[in-house]
């Protein structure tokens, strides 16, 4: 992409709204742009990071056998009337009435939604397990919306739901989705750390956040420090074999971490320099909550001695629009973004130093072309401005790595190569750059 074509709108002032980093970056960097309170458009090269975020959960997801579908915005309140939840919820949900009177809701969840699918056309335990997920739209009237996409009010969010026979099988299904969370963070380039967490309006009897542990989490966490070298990757764990993964799991989750409704100060089995206290931004939950929906909804199946019995559920979340904000909060200099490589929105910068020279022009066109041969991801500022200006969006932006072109490094056969995280600079052919950045 030219970055002449691209819709771009860097900020050089610190908008006075943005109270934490990622908020200001997401906002200098042309990110997002505020509708209303907690609502935002995403531009485009917000969006890409979202897609790309969204397309490696949605791989993880379908890595353990989840079923992909997609369930609407708007859900009746009658569903959430039978499951007890409608009056329970609280203000945060926004509530509707269509041109017929019904009353209706903008989903902040999707528990009645999927039990209702499932209940429509499921009648045998020999149909089960069953694993669906959506990545959709959500809406929660929050009181106070604030630092930016980390606590709007419309989000983008995966849900998964499990349905099962029985607690042991359903706890496979947790397993399962604790393994394929690990995985998926690990991906993204950031450490999250399951934590023993309150299971909320969702209810449900085992529960745990992923918590990425930031100065400018919404709330206070406890870990040993054991967690921060911890492998979380999951490699070599056979999903399919119960005791191999819940001894994964549970070995996993041996070391002492907690959010703070589940931790007690007085009691706690870890202090002093092994015990961590900081606060954590939450970008997944995962509960168990066994007939919680599925027994007051009528969610039943044959068993196989022929009886009716309530499926056991589970529910797991992923904030796939908050993660943006998260992986900024835990990947940033002064400068601006430093996106990890795998949710970047380009992989390269490439900047051409004196737009209108006809060999600086011919060099950047000749590289942009190569690199898109080579499969490489590349955003090529061809714009008229001063070089200051093209170097400070590229550090703004927080593309991984940069080639430069300028009169100078092309009498010598030369251009400049940075990696943005490292901020290592080096003189190398273009061909040395391009087998650098494709290793």
């Amino acid at each position: 992409m030219r970055l002449s074509q691209f819709f771009l709108p860097t900020l050089k002032e610190t908008p006075s709204e943005a109270q934490i980093a990622s908020h200001r970056l997401m906002l200098r960097a042309g990110m997002v742009r505020q509708l209303t309170a907690g609502i935002y458009s995403w531009l485009p090269l917000g969006y890409r990071v979202l897609k790309k975020i969204e397309q490696i959960v949605r791989e993880e997801q379908d890595a353990v056998g989840c079923n992909e579908l997609l369930m609407p915005t708007i859900q009746p309140a009658e569903l959430w009337q039978e499951s007890g939840r409608y009056d329970d919820y609280g203000l945060e949900m926004l509530r509707i009435t269509d041109r017929h009177d019904r009353k209706m809701l903008f989903g902040p969840t999707n528990e009645e939604a999927i039990t209702d699918i499932f209940r429509k056309d499921v009648r045998s335990y020999k149909q089960l397990p069953q694993l669906m997920y959506h990545i959709q739209w959500k809406f929660r009237d929050e009181i106070r919306p604030r630092f930016g996409v980390m606590r709007g009010r419309e989000f983008l969010m995966k849900d998964a739901y499990s349905f099962d026979i029985d607690y042991e099988s359903s706890r496979h299904a947790y397993n399962k989705m604790f393994l394929a969370y690990c995985r998926t963070f690990t991906r993204l380039g950031v450490k999250a750390i399951p934590m023993v967490a309150d299971t909320g309006p969702i209810g449900g009897d085992l529960s745990h956040e992923f918590i990425i542990l930031a100065d400018t989490g919404e709330s206070e966490v406890f870990c040993d420090k054991k967690w921060l070298e911890k492998d979380l990757s999951g490699q070599g764990v056979d999903l399919n074999d119960r005791t191999a993964l819940e001894n994964w799991v549970q070995g996993t989750l041996v070391d002492y971490a907690a959010t703070e409704e589940k931790h007690d100060a007085d009691n706690s089995p870890i202090s002093g320099d092994d015990l961590i206290a900081t606060r954590g931004i939450e970008v997944g939950h995962i509960f168990h909550f066994g007939t919680k929906y599925s027994a007051p909804m009528g969610a039943t199946v044959l068993g196989p001695d022929g009886k009716e019995v309530p499926v056991m559920m589970g529910s797991y979340g992923i904030g796939v629009s908050r993660l943006v904000g998260a992986l900024i909060e835990a990947s940033h200099d002064e400068n601006g973004i430093v996106w990890p490589d795998a949710v970047a929105p380009y992989k390269v910068g490439l900047i051409n130093l004196r737009t209108g020279d006809d060999e600086c022009d011919a060099a950047c066109e000749d590289a942009y072309a190569k690199l898109h041969n080579a499969g490489i991801e590349v955003l090529y500022d061809d714009r008229d401005i001063r070089a200051g200006g093209k170097f400070a969006d590229m550090d703004l932006i927080g593309l991984p790595w940069q080639i430069v072109i300028g009169p100078k490094g092309l009498k010598n056969g030369v251009v400049e190569l940075k990696n943005r995280r490292t901020g290592e600079k080096t003189e190398v052919t273009f061909e040395a750059a391009l087998n650098q950045i494709s290793a």
